[in-house]
Parts: C-alpha cells; sequence; structure tokens
C-alpha cells in the first residue's frame, strides 16, 4: 500500500501493535502531535514518555550561555 501512496491511521495505545505494523509513528498528547518517529527507530520508553507529555530532551539540563 505504501508503493500506492496509501496511508493507513492506526490508533492504539499497543505499543508492540504500533511497533510491529508502522513504518512512521506519530504521538499525540493534548491533542497535539509532540513528535513523529521511524519505527525502526522508535524505543519504547521514549514513545511512553511522548504518550505522557514529557519529550525527553525536556528532562535534559539547559547549558548557561555566557554572553559578552
Amino acid at each position: 500500500m505504501r508503493d500506492e501512496g496509501t496511508a493507513v491511521l492506526l490508533v492504539s495505545t499497543e505499543l508492540d501493535e504500533i511497533l510491529s505494523l508502522s513504518d512512521r509513528i506519530a504521538v499525540m498528547y493534548g491533542g497535539q502531535v509532540i513528535d513523529i518517529l521511524d519505527s525502526e527507530d522508535a524505543e519504547r520508553e521514549r514513545i511512553g514518555l511522548l504518550m505522557a507529555g514529557v519529550k525527553p530532551e525536556d528532562d535534559k539540563p539547559k547549558r548557561e550561555v555566557a554572553h559578552g
């Protein structure tokens, strides 16, 4: 179907199902798409965090930039 330009939208909270059937995964939280992942690079932990509204890079400390 992909070669024919057809897309299928699968809505599920079953990660095994999503990972086995998807080429790309769009994760939504609060009615917004917060990330789109290639399924081959997607990690269960990252998907779970995104489903909870946490972007993993939000957990990293921000570096202070010296000015002047």
